[in-house]
């Protein structure tokens, strides 16, 4: 009950950021909910900040939901689709991905860009966007500063690659196939994959097909949330016990484990209901629980980034932000590319 007391108003004003910024990214998909709730947050901050009495419901929205979100993740991933269709676009994936940690780790080095922000910066370009910064900071313990400075960094070149990638694919004769890889493994927000891969689609008259590529290619990306976290987690505590040795247990972030399982459940489902175990009715429940945990993922990302942008201070945020957009356009161009010379060599453009 004190748990509820303490912490009740705090949620509250971060719900009340969430539902308009939800509203929002749905009629404005090429920016996105969580973008939104950011901007909102960070425009209500001064009036937040000083009320104590909100001060723990947020902190714990930008902490425990973030996580919560995560985990809630893993049952849109049905990893026997995921392995099966983009197994085709993995050399790519993994190229793109290293492209993007090492252009991140030479521009940290270069400008002196705060490690937590190049990390997050570096993580998001490369995997899944806002996904894996929500994934990323709590394993670092990242701060909201840093957060919000990482997902407003994505939120720019998604923007711009959402909006010039498709007439760029016509520019270079990409086939249908070849665009899906391409967005799906350079543009960085299922936001912006999805408006991209549908701009395509409506100028070629595809149906969804190049849209349903780029979602499974994305998909895949997201994958790389695992050993990433558990990398990251490792060497962070690592580095905390000032030893060269880290436990297993202080180093493994146990959200990703319950992601794993989440990620497993919805797999094990799927293969009951294409191989017709479940019966119809039974299959029917199990599709809108999955239907409800995607959408419950999605809004705590929302409530989450809401909460974030209320802790943070956006004139601080722009002072202190031209060397992250640096970086971020640098991994951009990198993983952009990366994707298309990987695709050329491999044959498939």
């Amino acid at each position: 009950m004190l748990f509820i007391k303490d912490r009740l108003q705090g949620i509250l004003v971060c719900l009340l950021v969430a539902v308009p910024a939800f509203f929002l990214g749905r009629e404005y998909e090429i920016i996105g909910g969580p973008v939104f709730a950011i901007l909102i947050g960070m425009c209500l901050s001064k009036f937040v900040r000083e009320k104590d009495i909100l001060k723990s419901g947020i902190t714990f929205t930008s902490k425990k939901v973030l996580q919560y979100a995560v985990i809630l993740l893993g049952f849109g991933l049905n990893l026997g689709t995921v392995i099966a269709v983009g197994a085709t676009s993995l050399p790519i994936i993994i190229s793109t991905i290293a492209t993007s940690l090492i252009t991140a780790y030479i521009i940290f080095k270069l400008l002196a860009i705060p490690a937590k922000s190049s990390v997050l910066i570096g993580v998001g370009s490369s995997i899944c966007g806002g996904s894996a910064i929500a994934a990323t900071a709590p394993v670092i313990d990242a701060n909201h500063k840093e957060i919000a400075q990482a997902i407003s960094v994505i939120f720019l070149f998604n923007i711009i690659a959402a909006l010039i990638f498709p007439t760029l694919g016509n520019m270079l004769g990409l086939s249908n196939e070849g665009f899906a890889i391409f967005a799906g493994t350079a543009v960085n927000d299922t936001s912006s994959v999805t408006a991209a891969a549908s701009s395509w689609d409506s100028m070629h008259n595809t149906g969804t097909m190049v849209l349903d590529g780029a979602t499974i290619v994305k998909l895949t990306r997201t994958l790389a949330i695992i050993p990433i976290t558990l990398i990251l987690g490792f060497y962070t505590a690592k580095k905390s016990s000032g030893t060269n040795k880290a436990s297993i247990k202080s180093a493994f972030p146990m959200f990703i484990l319950y992601f794993i399982i989440a990620s497993v459940i919805t797999t094990i489902c799927n293969y009951c209901m294409d191989s017709n175990i479940f019966s119809a009715e039974i299959s029917g429940m199990v599709l809108f629980f999955f239907a409800l945990m995607k959408f419950c993922s999605k809004f705590f990302i929302i409530m989450a980034m809401g909460a974030i942008g209320l802790h943070t201070d956006i004139i601080d945020l722009i002072k202190n932000g031209g060397k992250p957009i640096i970086m971020g356009f640098a991994c951009w161009v990198a993983i952009a590319c990366v994707s298309l010379a990987v695709q050329h060599l491999s044959g498939l453009w």
